[in-house]
């Protein structure tokens, strides 16, 4: 029954949406077609200017993955994550999280992939996907897209948050699977 109810709001949430904006703009007297088109030529523009953010990201993921240092930080890690619990084989997920959600999902692809999915690392893998965001990635579009160039502060808040996140994954996952 719970299932069904589910599938019925998920098939009928997005259409129920989309009917009251064009309601509410057809009562209002917007002219819809404009407005959307306008948004558009707006996200066209944004999405230009984002895109020297972008590649940045990915030189540096690529570089990141290709020069071995994931590797090797986890190899200078492991004694300390032996200790805590911690499968060296979500290393890359603790470093490349931050930068990229789509290389965090293609590293835990390959990590579920070749452990299995009954696996701890692959449990905590998922979790640390799961609690921690694109810090870097939000950096580079939001504040790219409406030119804020100072950024200090909010690295370091974002920073410290992927850092707790990844702390909480870690905590949680030990006192439920570990």
């Amino acid at each position: 029954m719970f299932h069904s109810v589910m599938n019925i709001i998920s098939l009928w949430t997005l259409p129920v949406i989309l009917i009251i904006i064009l309601t509410m703009g057809l009562i209002k007297r917007v002219p819809i077609y404009e407005v959307f088109t306008d948004g558009a030529k707006e996200g066209f523009k944004v999405s230009v200017n984002i895109i020297p953010y972008l590649v940045a990201i990915i030189v540096a993921i690529s570089m990141l993955r290709a020069s071995g240092i994931i590797e090797f930080i986890g190899g200078i890690c492991a004694p300390l994550f032996l200790k805590f619990n911690i499968p060296v084989d979500v290393t890359p997920i603790m470093i490349v999280r931050s930068l990229s959600g789509s290389a965090a999902l293609g590293i835990f692809s390959d990590i579920a992939h070749s452990l299995g999915a009954e696996n701890y690392a692959t449990t905590l893998s998922a979790v640390m996907v799961g609690s921690s965001e694109t810090t870097f990635y939000v950096l580079a579009v939001y504040f790219g897209a409406v030119g804020i160039s100072k950024l200090r502060y909010a690295v370091l808040v974002g920073i410290l948050a992927d850092i707790i996140g990844i702390i909480a994954a870690i905590t949680v996952c030990n006192a439920m699977f570990g």
